[in-house]
């Protein structure tokens, strides 16, 4: 491509931070705007821009007027409502699968029947739009019993029930709120992984692989969130073990998105599961997770504009080359999350120390003197020759800070010896 270009990315969050941080590196980028972005965005050179990432008439205009080259879409809420598909009816380009394809993330239902039809393995699973059918099979899965929402819950619509009374309260309690359906599933057994894929139309390169810790406290208790902290690479995953999530999950999903006509263009997440009997999928994903965008982009050695370029255009993807070095990165989250976060805390000002680095999310104020606007505030990342190192430098910023009404998982990356 001659001369710079300007890319938007849509988003607010860490992953958005990151996505528009490693865009903004690539020589062949001009401008990155994010929108409406977060107040830590300038330390990296990315604009941030008022505009909503649920105004897609806005963003569209935007894109027209600022001379836009294709636009990256971060939330998953904008892809399922169909943020591609009213770019594209402008004349425009979006990274992003299209509001049909999107439903793989929209709908649990929807993306347990595309495994089925595609043999894709996954767990014994069943779904219910009737609260009577679903409590009169609670146990034909076993316990304990995974419980999930149907819809778009932030990753945090999902309950694991270790016993019948506690299934029970959950299905009365998931049906009460108002969910239409939820599905059922017994309760895979194994370390889990997360493996990003950029797709182009049935062509595809496999991202670097994380780890992520979605449970809100050490030794992975209390409720599901959004996501703790993350790692890369993974040491304890056996090079045949990830040619078997490739051969087994990738190819027949990738092969899957062609037979079943979706066009996609995007990211699409896979969380696997390495069971005794082979890798299952956990849940599709149809963009990039947080928080583990923001420690694999530091892996990709490869151009990420020039990956999301040549997709849209269906050129021939260039290969992934990875850093040899590790990442690793833990959320700093306000007290509460992911029930109840308490909002508007002072944060003040973080320092800066060698070695690492902040990937502002749900900050608010300047960045002097910062106040808390969320669940999770930033993600605390170092990269390193190894994870150890990276780990120490990382843990070593966190346990200088005084922020009283703030939490961290202080065990990110045991599962990896650390």
């Amino acid at each position: 491509m001659a001369g710079q270009v300007n890319v938007l990315v849509v988003g607010e969050g860490g992953r958005e931070f990151a996505i528009a941080k490693k865009l903004q590196e690539s020589p062949h980028v001009k401008q990155v705007y994010c929108a409406p972005g977060n107040v830590g965005m300038p330390t990296i050179g990315v604009q941030p821009v008022a505009i909503a990432e649920t105004d897609f008439a806005g963003l569209i205009k935007f894109a027209k007027e600022h001379a836009v080259a294709w636009t990256f879409v971060g939330p998953e809420d904008c892809l399922v409502d169909g943020i591609v598909d009213d770019f594209a009816a402008a004349g425009l380009k979006a990274f992003g699968p299209s509001a049909r394809a999107a439903q793989l993330e929209g709908s649990k239902d929807y993306a347990l029947n595309f495994m089925n039809n595609y043999g894709v393995p996954t767990a014994r699973h069943a779904s219910y739009r009737d609260q009577t059918a679903a409590l009169a099979e609670i146990d034909q899965f076993g316990f304990p019993l995974v419980i999930k929402e149907n819809g778009l819950a932030g990753g945090k619509g999902v309950v694991i029930a270790q016993d019948h009374a506690t299934a029970v309260q959950t299905v009365k309690e998931m049906f009460a709120s108002g969910q239409a359906r939820l599905v059922l599933e017994e309760c895979l057994v194994g370390p889990e992984y997360s493996m990003f894929v950029l797709l182009s139309n049935g062509h595809y390169r496999i991202l670097p692989m994380a780890q992520d810790h979605k449970r809100a406290y050490d030794g992975d208790k209390g409720p599901n969130t959004g996501g703790m902290g993350a790692y890369s690479p993974l040491p304890q995953l056996s090079a045949a073990d990830r040619q078997a999530m490739v051969d087994q999950v990738v190819v027949p999903t990738v092969n899957g998105l062609v037979a079943g006509g979706y066009h996609y263009h995007g990211i699409l997440y896979i969380g696997l599961i390495m069971t005794a009997t082979g890798p299952k999928v956990i849940e599709y994903n149809v963009r990039l997770g947080d928080p583990e965008t923001q420690v694999i982009l530091p892996r990709l050695q490869t151009d990420l504009f020039e990956l999301v370029d040549r997709a849209l255009n269906d050129q021939p993807l260039p290969e992934v080359v990875e850093d040899p070095r590790a990442s690793f990165g833990v959320v700093l989250a306000s007290q509460g999350y992911p029930q109840k976060p308490v909002h508007g805390q002072a944060l003040g000002k973080f320092p800066t120390a060698a070695g690492v680095e902040i990937d502002y999310a749900n900050v608010a104020g300047s960045l002097a003197d910062l106040r808390g606007a969320g669940g999770r505030l930033l993600m605390v990342l170092a990269q390193a020759d190894s994870l150890a190192v990276a780990h120490d430098r990382v843990y070593d910023y966190l346990a200088a800070l005084d922020e009283p009404e703030c939490f961290y998982r202080t065990d990110i990356g045991a599962k990896a010896g650390l």
